[in-house]
């Protein structure tokens, strides 16, 4: 058994699986929660204790900085707090030090997203094979259990397909990962999480199509679904973490990634980067200052955590799935519905972090019990995603399976036709108040304009 837990990072993800982690210090044992900035640990340790989440009290509930890019000081605060489980949830751009901080230390490694340099955006796929799969031997030749991406997206959807392949399926067609939040947080705009890494995301649309990658613009492609509790909201394709691996462990002809965006959010997005203020690359201004014009929107933007208080509506993630059973044609839809004021209830979050931050702790509960310990590195479609979904329907985040009627209404159907006509389909319309800025987000008939949604955390 492995125990003691080090949490590297102190956002909103951080802030609930230290909550999680501390409800069931009795598998996980001491927790310690590092980041460059103390007090935003110690923010965190204050909410947990003065809810009274620290189930065991003999258990140490404790904080310490760190510069994660620092590789020896990592190693040494790994052995010094004799943490077992390394959970790194600081940004993409520090996994591979973490990664090899915990190489040199046997302590095992958990993440929630891939790894990013930088000054490098949306790579060429699969991007799992630019940086951890590169160290995947060397996990296996010391026996590290590597797990890598085991949020929600990525990870629980990976296990969902996992599970479809498992229980539901004989061979599947296609895997389309659906994300929305029909959620408000009354700001008039505003990302869910690190917006540095949210931007990041949607310089390139990789898809994989007809078992070969294909790229498409960035907000190109559009569908509008009736989702579970969120109702109809448009989504459109989107890249995302997980095709990168599910491509490679998945057997499927298609596996596609569908992201809910209201029009309000495209147009902001859509005005900043064509003005390049989303831009990861250094300008100078005439003052002679180098600025990254992205890190400068990220300044400006609210910070995530702060949204927590008066966030109200439901996210929807789930996979729909399509594929052959018992020679039948077969489709089901597995997810999951989080409640945004649920979450600010139990442990002072919004809902896209609670679906982030929920995943690691049931993972590192299954690597402490030895259930989830395949001593190499591997992603989430690659372990038995039954003990862990199981986990997951205790600790906060219930998983429902829906059997579809393939051809109903509520079949859903992610072939991607001509880029012309999907582009004809997925112009969006907005209302734009000099005066009054908020008017955008006034409520209109949902026939004409879907649901307000905003980007949900990985």
């Amino acid at each position: 058994m492995k125990q003691n837990v080090l949490i590297i990072g102190a956002g909103g993800v951080a802030h609930v699986t230290a909550h999680k982690a501390a409800m069931n210090n009795d598998v996980l044992g001491d927790i310690c929660i590092a980041s460059r900035t103390r007090s935003k640990c110690d923010e965190i340790i204050e909410s947990v204790k003065r809810l009274k989440h620290l189930k065991d009290p003999s258990k140490k509930l404790y904080s310490r900085q760190i510069d994660a890019l620092d590789i020896p000081a990592t190693i040494k605060l790994i052995k010094s707090t004799k943490s077992g489980i390394v959970i790194n949830l600081g940004n993409a751009f520090i996994n591979m030090s973490v990664l090899e901080a915990c190489l040199e230390t046997g302590a095992a490694y958990l993440d929630t997203a891939i790894h990013e340099e930088p000054d490098k955006v949306c790579e060429e796929p699969p991007w799992y094979a630019n940086y951890e799969w590169k160290r995947k031997d060397r996990c296996k030749k010391i026996g590290l259990t590597a797990i890598l991406g085991v949020g929600f997206d990525p990870g629980v959807v990976n296990a969902y397909c996992a599970l479809a392949r498992k229980r539901y399926f004989d061979k599947i067609d296609t895997i389309d990962i659906m994300d929305v939040n029909a959620g408000s947080h009354g700001k008039y705009f505003a990302t869910n999480f690190d917006p540095e890494i949210n931007f990041r995301e949607f310089i390139k649309v990789w898809s994989w199509i007809d078992r070969q990658w294909q790229e498409f613009p960035t907000h190109s492609v559009k569908r509008v679904y009736d989702f579970p509790v969120a109702g109809p909201r448009p989504i459109y394709l989107n890249g995302h973490d997980e095709l990168h691996s599910l491509s490679k462990n998945m057997d499927a002809n298609s596996i596609r990634f569908w992201m809910g965006f209201g029009d309000h959010y495209i147009n902001v997005f859509t005005v900043l980067r064509t003005l390049g203020f989303l831009s990861h690359l250094p300008v100078t201004l005439t003052t002679g200052q180098e600025v990254v014009p992205l890190k400068v929107v990220k300044a400006l933007l609210p910070d995530p955590k702060t949204l927590a208080p008066g966030y109200t509506g439901n996210t929807c993630i789930g996979n729909f799935v399509r594929g052959w059973k018992n020679g039948k044609l077969r489709e089901v839809f597995i997810y999951q519905v989080s409640d945004h004021h649920k979450c600010y209830q139990e442990i002072e979050s919004q809902g896209i972090s609670y679906t982030a931050g929920v995943p690691p702790v049931a993972a590192a509960m299954l690597v402490a019990q030895g259930i989830w310990d395949p001593k190499t590195m591997v992603n989430v479609e690659e372990l038995d995603p039954e003990p862990f979904i199981a986990i997951l329907d205790k600790i906060g985040l219930p998983t429902v399976v829906k059997e579809i009627k393939p051809g109903s209404k509520y079949s859903f159907d992610g072939t991607v036709r001509d880029l012309q006509t999907e582009l004809a389909e997925s112009t969006a319309t907005v209302t734009v108040s000099a005066a009054n800025p908020m008017l955008a987000l006034a409520s209109r008939p949902a026939a004409q304009t879907p649901g307000k949604t905003t980007r949900p955390q990985k």
